[in-house]
């Protein structure tokens, strides 16, 4: 095979080696590759040395944050089948690189990007020849990511309707805005380009009401107050998020209580700002965690815990992250008609709130 060199980030003096670039630049700030260039160049082998400005000594990590369009566990699956080496041996995903280092490494073709269109249920609440409203449901993610490239939203979406926005992506067709796997309720589709660019504006603007209901463990000293604290990526997880005062971006949300239970409680939530996970770790930073939400401390509830009767074998109450879309108020894109728009609570939500106030109310 033949060795290609990489362009050289900015930030690096060149190597005596013309094949041979300098890969320190760290890899929040600089990709060693595009999308493009890496499908141009697939198949093929790199050929790099590891600077002094390492922010992941593991392999894995390293090269996941150098080549971002590549998922960690592919480049670990590659790894693995021996298309990495470092100094001419072949290496582990865990090994642990030092400066000077010499990468060959063996471009991967790029993944497969073809949407399949798939029998998944819709719940369609609104419909007319510029966007949808759906009513989501849970245990469903909205777009093809990585590890996920079926049985989403989208690849339902495909299947049922003709005619869908393309947007920025071509595994996001329709999609202006995201509801997380477990989280229920209103979700708006653009159905033209023109309708995707109005309604993704009134998101960009915060013009768009968003009100959410969530319940919760325990129940906070206010009945309502306003929650502003910034948020940003988890610095020890991946796919967490976390209340960052050093680098968050704002992120504000305001709550209500509107039932109080022995244990629990029922809020209602409207965001001014529309951060991933947002409600989520808001109401973690408060010490008041959704119910079932796990990633961010809330525990799966069982009927003999509500009943306060021994533990019994028994299937849970709530066993998804409860939280739920309940309303959404957005402009049309075309006639600028104010809509509003509302998904009845999902009967696990429902069957969950109907024991709270036969068994734990005030």
């Amino acid at each position: 095979m033949t060795a290609h060199p990489i362009s050289q980030p900015k930030d690096i003096e060149p190597t005596t080696d013309a094949a041979l670039s300098d890969a320190s630049a760290p890899p929040d700030e600089e990709i060693l590759l595009t999308q493009d260039e890496a499908d141009e160049l697939a198949g093929q082998e790199l050929r790099f040395k590891v600077g002094n400005n390492l922010k992941y000594r593991r392999l894995d990590k390293y090269l996941t944050g150098r080549f971002s369009h590549f998922s960690r566990s592919r480049l670990q699956k590659l790894i693995v089948e021996q298309g990495v080496n470092i100094n001419g041996r072949p290496a582990k995903p865990s090994c642990k690189l030092n400066p000077g280092d010499r990468i060959d490494f063996i471009l991967p073709p790029r993944e497969l990007r073809e949407l399949i269109p798939e029998d998944i249920p819709i719940n369609v609440l609104y419909e007319d020849d510029e966007m949808l409203v759906l009513n989501k449901q849970a245990n469903l993610i909205v777009h093809p990511a990585r590890g996920y490239k079926n049985g989403t939203l989208v690849n339902g979406l495909v299947h049922h309707f003709q005619t869908l926005s393309g947007g920025s992506d071509e595994l996001r067709p329709g999609i202006v805005h995201r509801l997380d796997r477990n989280t229920t309720g209103c979700l708006v589709v653009a159905k033209s380009d023109t309708a995707h660019w109005k309604l993704s504006r009134q998101f960009a603007d915060r013009t768009v009401k968003k009100t959410y209901i969530a319940l919760a463990h325990g129940v906070p000293e206010l009945t309502a107050d306003r929650i502003n604290q910034p948020l940003g990526v988890h610095p020890l997880v991946r796919e967490k998020f976390a209340v960052r005062p050093d680098i968050g971006k704002e992120a504000v949300t305001f709550y209500e209580v509107l039932e109080a239970f022995h244990g629990y409680c029922l809020l209602k939530l409207d965001l001014k700002t529309g951060r991933t996970h947002q409600i989520r770790v808001h109401l973690a930073y408060l010490k008041h965690p959704i119910v079932a939400d796990d990633m961010y401390g809330g525990k799966v509830v069982y009927p003999w815990q509500i009943e306060n009767r021994p533990a019994a074998p028994e299937q849970p109450l709530m066993a998804r992250c409860a939280l739920h879309a309940w309303r959404l108020e957005i402009n049309h894109p075309t006639t600028l008609e104010r809509m509003h728009f509302e998904a009845p609570l999902p009967d696990d939500m429902q069957t969950f709130l109907d024991a709270l106030r036969q068994w734990r109310k005030k």
